[in-house]
């Protein structure tokens, strides 16, 4: 490993091997951090400088790629992996949460799950936005009627139902 990079390892070690089940290997001769087997954040130096590459979702790849210390990642940028320059980091915190993004992107559902608080804010509102989108208008209805229901107040009809007979 060049020398760059060596002054920040430790940090990003230290960040990396908190996650539950993750592991330091030594890949392609540099160091990565892998859950199960597969990587989630690699430290390598480009140019000089030392970088730390972690995989996001496409659309929050195209957030960071605004900001002058992201850059896409050689060979695998177009699956949502980014490189963020190390050489100047005053917030540390940032990193653990982006390498908690890369984390919750690589692993298996239930280790992912215990982080504890969840995905990021961006995330679960589109995972919001997608499971309203995915739902049917009946089911919808059913659901609205059902709360309904259990608040005490009086059930609207479903209106391709036709008014509802006396019982």
């Amino acid at each position: 490993m060049a020398k760059t990079s060596e002054h920040v390892l430790p940090k990003v070690r230290e960040l990396c091997l908190a996650f539950p089940e993750a592991v330091e290997t030594l890949t392609w001769g540099k160091p990565h951090f892998r859950v199960r087997e597969k990587i989630f954040a690699g430290v390598d130096d480009e140019d000089g400088r030392p970088v730390i590459g972690f995989k996001l979702s496409l659309e929050r790849q195209a957030q960071m790629l605004r900001d002058k210390r992201f850059a896409k990642a050689p060979y695998v940028g177009h699956k949502g992996w980014v490189s963020m320059d190390l050489s100047d980091v005053r917030d540390w915190a940032e990193v653990r949460a982006l390498l908690a993004e890369s984390y919750r992107a690589i692993a298996p559902k239930k280790l992912a799950a215990q982080l504890g608080v969840g995905a990021p804010a961006h995330e679960r509102a589109a995972a919001l936005e997608s499971a309203r989108a995915k739902k049917t208008p009946r089911a919808t209805q059913k659901t609205r009627r059902a709360g309904a229901r259990k608040a005490g107040l009086e059930t609207p009809p479903d209106p391709r139902r036709g008014a509802r007979k006396p019982r």
